[in-house]
This record gives C-alpha cells, sequence and structure tokens, in this order.
C-alpha cells in the first residue's frame, strides 16, 4: 500500500529531523567534555576554546559549497554524509591524545555539521505547503536544541562512567545509524523521480547572491544569531560566573531559561511570518535592537547586574534565535526551487561568521586587557566590540530591504505602508 503524501512527508521530515538532533549533540560534545578535554591533551582552557572556533569557522566556510552541493545531490545524500563525516570525526577524537589530530576530528564534525540542517531545511520548503513552512522551519530549529539539552545528560554520564574513549567511540556509533535512518527513510521530493539539475557551480552561487531576498536573509540571519552563539557557545557561561559573580548553578539556571525563551517564541514567529509575510524585517530589526538594548542595560551596570536584569537578557537573547530563522524564509520565496540549498546555505552563513568575527575579537580584548582577568570591567570592554556586527548587520537590512522592495516592485508586488495598513482596516471596518 502506497503511503499517503501527508504522511510521507512528516516521516521524512522526522527522519531528517532524528539525525539533525544528533548533528547537534555532535556540536555540542567537546563544550560538555570540556574539563575531561584538557587532561586528555594537557592544555589549558584557552587552547580547548579554540576548537569552537575552528568548528564554527569550518561550518561558516563550508555554507555555500554544501548548499551547491545540496542543490545537486540532494537532502539525503548530503544529511547521510554529513552523519558519516561526523561519525568519522568522534571515532578520530575518541582515539588521539595529540592535537593536531584533535583538530582533525573536529574539523570532520564542523563540516558533517554544516550539511544537516539547510538540508532539513530544504526538504521542509519540498514536502510541505508553503503555509506551513515558517512553523515546520522554526520547529526543526527547536527541536534540534531541545535534543542538546536532553542528550547531554546520557553522554556526559557514559563519559563519567566509562571514560573517554566509550563516550566519544558511542557518537561515532549513532551517527552510523543516523545516517542508515536517512538513507532508508529520507527521499528529496514527493515527486516519483527525484530530478537532479545540471548547473555551473560559479553562474549558481553568482544567480543566488544577485537576489537582493538572499542578501536580505544573509543580513537578517546574521543580525539575530550572532550574539546567540556569541553567548551559549563560549562566553556566557564565564561572564555570568567570573564577570557577574554568580554561581555555576544559577548560570546554567539562565542558560535553560535562554533556550526555554527560543523554545516559547519559536512557533509564534513561524505563524506571523507566514501571516504576515510582508512585514518579516520588522521581527528581525525589533529582535535586533532589543538584544543591543537589553546588552546595553547590562553592561552599563556600575557594579554586577541584579538577577532580573540578567532574566531579561537571556530571554532576549533566546527570542532572537528563532528571528535568525526568518532569513532562511527569505531564501525560499525570494529563489526558484534549484537554488534554495546554495540560498539558504549563504543565508546560514550571516549568524555564523558574525559569531567566529566576535568570538575572537572579545576573546582578544580579554587577553590584552590590563585589568583582572576574566573581570566585570574586562567583560564590559571586550563585549562592546559587538556593536561593530550589531551596526553593519542593522545597515545591511534596511540596505537589502528596500533592494527588494523595489525588485518586488518591478514585478507588481507593492509593500504597503504601516498607514496604508491601517487606513485599509478602517474602511474595512466601517
Amino acid at each position: 500500500m502506497e503511503i499517503r503524501t501527508d504522511t510521507r512527508a512528516w516521516l521524512v521530515w522526522g527522519s531528517a529531523l532524528a539525525a539533525y538532533i544528533v548533528a547537534v549533540l555532535n556540536r555540542s560534545s567537546f563544550g560538555i567534555a570540556g574539563v575531561e578535554a584538557a587532561e586528555r591533551f594537557g592544555v589549558g582552557a584557552t587552547v580547548i576554546s579554540t576548537f569552537v572556533v575552528v568548528q564554527l569557522s569550518v561550518y561558516a566556510l563550508m555554507q555555500v559549497p554544501v548548499g551547491v552541493l545540496l542543490d545537486r545531490f540532494g537532502s539525503r545524500t548530503l544529511i547521510a554524509a554529513g552523519a558519516l563525516l561526523m561519525a568519522t570525526g568522534q571515532l578520530l577524537l575518541s582515539l588521539v591524545t595529540d592535537l593536531p589530530a584533535a583538530y582533525v576530528a573536529r574539523v570532520l564534525i564542523g563540516a558533517g555539521d554544516a550539511a544537516t540542517f539547510i538540508s532539513v531545511v530544504r526538504l521542509v520548503s519540498l514536502w510541505f505547503p508553503p503555509r506551513r513552512v515558517p512553523v515546520l522551519t522554526q520547529l526543526s530549529g527547536i527541536i534540534g536544541s531541545l535534543g542538546q539539552i536532553v542528550a547531554a545528560v546520557p553522554l556526559v554520564a557514559v563519559l563519567h562512567a566509562a571514560g573517554w574513549q566509550t563516550a566519544f567511540g558511542g557518537l561515532a556509533a549513532i551517527g552510523v545509524l543516523a545516517a542508515c535512518l536517512v538513507v532508508l527513510a529520507v527521499r528529496d521530493t514527493p515527486e516519483v523521480r527525484e530530478r537532479v539539475p545540471s548547473m555551473s557551480i560559479v553562474g549558481h552561487v553568482r544567480g543566488v547572491i544577485q537576489v537582493p531576498g538572499t542578501r536580505l536573509g544573509f543580513w537578517s540571519h546574521a543580525l539575530t544569531q550572532f550574539p546567540v552563539n556569541v553567548f551559549l557557545l563560549l562566553w556566557g557561561f564565564p561572564f555570568l560566573t567570573q564577570g557577574e559573580g554568580l554561581a555555576p548553578s544559577t548560570a546554567s539556571a539562565l542558560f535553560t531559561v535562554c533556550i526555554l525563551a527560543s523554545i516559547t517564541a519559536g512557533p509564534v514567529i513561524g505563524v506571523f511570518t507566514g501571516r504576515h509575510p510582508l512585514r518579516r524585517s520588522w521581527i528581525v530589526l525589533a529582535a535586533g535592537v532589543t538584544m543591543a538594548a537589553a546588552w546595553t542595560a547590562v553592561l552599563l551596570q556600575p557594579g554586577p547586574s541584579p538577577l532580573w536584569l540578567l532574566v531579561v537578557l537571556v530571554v532576549v537573547l533566546g527570542i532572537g534565535g528563532p528571528g535568525s530563522m526568518i532569513g532562511f524564509d527569505y531564501a525560499r520565496t525570494f529563489n526558484e526551487r534549484a537554488r534554495i540549498g546554495a540560498a539558504t546555505g549563504l543565508v546560514n552563513v550571516g549568524g555564523f561568521a558574525a559569531a567566529v568575527v566576535s568570538v575572537l575579537a572579545i576573546g582578544i580584548v580579554l587577553d590584552v586587557y590590563p585589568g583582572p582577568a576574566l573581570s566585570l570591567d574586562a567583560f564590559r570592554v571586550a563585549f562592546s566590540v559587538m556593536i561593530v556586527p550589531w551596526g553593519v548587520s542593522v545597515a545591511g537590512v534596511l540596505v537589502e530591504r528596500r533592494r527588494t522592495r523595489a525588485h518586488m516592485a518591478a514585478q507588481g508586488v507593492q509593500v504597503p505602508t504601516f498607514r496604508q495598513v491601517i487606513e485599509r482596516r478602517r474602511g474595512a471596518s466601517t
């Protein structure tokens, strides 16, 4: 009996999402094992932090090449290949004790991770009706993040009970299982025959970049995603514990609040995006400006911030993550179907590239600051460098929004002003 298209769509999405949860686990595994990694490789915290920079850099650099390959070979091949790459990296990491080999392992994990999420986004756009795509894209990111919280517990337990080799070797085995699931259950499109277009790589990428909506998605993702990455992936925990003087348990609770805020805001933003596609940029700008305002309020405090203000900060940062998903919606709506992969990959570069630059800049400022290391004053000066990517990203959104609307107007689509919308609604109600 043939599976109905609706049922099969959910099966495809669920299987791909399971592989993405595994990818998130692989992405976060080294941070969870930071103390054990320092002991295994005989290095300090500064060197351990470079593994995050290397992994994020590889992830960002691979987005456009992976996007082109995604359009050429489809999501099933890319997700399965990514899972196997990550499995190879984790297996290597479970065996080596020298830094060069460990860096190679993280490069493999970053490259495999780069192929996963944008492939899931492409599946959502091809298997589901347009009205469902924004919400399901949000849910894909949310469920992946939730998997990070859930999966971290057994990984830590195995690491402490059975040791480094068993824990990371087990992650390699899970990666192989994820690849097998994808091969068996995922199909690239609902069509019976999956046609793969032939293309010039340079021309393919150039065509995507030339679309104003793609560039608008890039800057939207950069504006709303990089502050969250900077906070959650490296500098947030030291800032809260060393700078603000919070207990590690309190800092962990604030991280949980941040993630819960993201989970709560995601579906709301997805529904609004689907119902009001001509107002998406206002969500992006509002999220970016609100995050900047919250950071400013914290950094301008004469002493440690009150707990309520830190809660406000993490809630606002948590909302920013779902806001970045609007960038992928721009990639979907302004590019033809054969270029969705490359467009999504290019958009995904925005937030991670800005995060890499910010993480490095903050680390440099903390190292050269003349006062006590990791003090609150040092963090104030270091975090102030984020004003540069914030300002550049806001300018990028405003410029590309104007160009996108001009492109839409040339195609006969006019974006009404708020005043026109209000007048229209008043007229309809009378």
